[in-house]
């Protein structure tokens, strides 16, 4: 049994763990994240690993790339989003959060960025589509916004059929103002108002999804992905018909969802 591991569930086909703190959360997904790099590389001598960027995905991060029996020179690094014309140095883009974060630690093979300032972005958005194809994703590290969207696909966006598998998407200000509470700006006037994001299907042709939530602010949407109907309405629902998914909590994030099977 994994350190702090509280309880084990299924809710239709979403497996989920909840740990007693959030270290114990993100040490846990990031060595399943591990075996499942591991595994591709000794099959196909290469792994592509899709990341996500916040505050939630930090202790994730850092127990990932503490980790020394992976050869970091034989994957391929991908994320999932990233603000339209928001400067490169920007603490809050999500490359330099990545570069902070994971990057400047893991010799990859190679980083992919979510292409933030392109001159064309229909064409930014293909392009990032087609790298995704060429380079099938063998595990996608996701988390959940507080409004349920799954990378940038927001309530008002989200298609599960989704023709695309990345696109251009208006962010609700609820997102908006996320990225306030999480420091990462300081007015609302300054968050960018829209993102490139790989789509719902985008995200889902991963061989293997971990979804990692901790902290009580994502209480409520922990409840809600997993008791609201399975609808773009509430993007995260998704994950419940994806058995190929698992979702990490903390007690925190998992508090609303403990309290209403007493």
């Amino acid at each position: 049994m994994r350190n702090g591991l509280l309880k084990e569930m299924k809710i239709d086909q979403l497996k989920i763990e909840i740990y007693k703190t959030n270290k114990e959360m993100g040490e846990a997904a990031a060595e399943e994240a591990a075996d499942i790099i591991k595994t591709a590389i000794n099959s196909r001598k290469i792994a592509n690993v899709m990341l996500a960027t916040g505050n939630s995905q930090l202790s994730f991060l850092k127990k990932l790339r503490e980790i020394k029996d992976i050869y970091w020179p034989a994957v391929n690094i991908f994320h999932l989003d990233e603000y339209l014309n928001l400067p490169f140095e920007h603490p809050a883009s999500f490359s330099f959060f990545l570069n902070k974060n994971f990057l400047c630690y893991a010799n990859v093979c190679a980083f992919f960025p979510v292409p933030g300032h392109p001159q064309d972005a229909e064409i930014a958005c293909s392009g990032y589509e087609y790298l995704l194809k060429a380079h099938p994703i063998d595990v996608c590290c996701a988390g959940i916004g507080e409004n349920g969207h799954l990378a940038f696909n927001e309530p008002t966006v989200a298609n599960f059929k989704d023709p695309v598998w990345v696109k251009v998407v208006k962010l609700e200000e609820k997102s908006r103002q996320q990225q306030i509470n999480e420091g990462h700006f300081k007015s609302l006037k300054d968050v960018p108002t829209h993102a490139i994001s790989v789509t719902i299907p985008g995200l889902l042709s991963a061989k293997k999804i971990l979804c990692i939530v901790p902290e009580k602010r994502k209480a409520r949407a922990v409840y809600s992905t997993l008791n609201e109907p399975i609808d773009p309405t509430f993007p995260a629902s998704i994950l419940r018909k994806t058995e190929y998914a698992r979702l990490f909590l903390d007690k925190d994030s998992a508090s609303e969802i403990i309290i209403s099977q007493k």
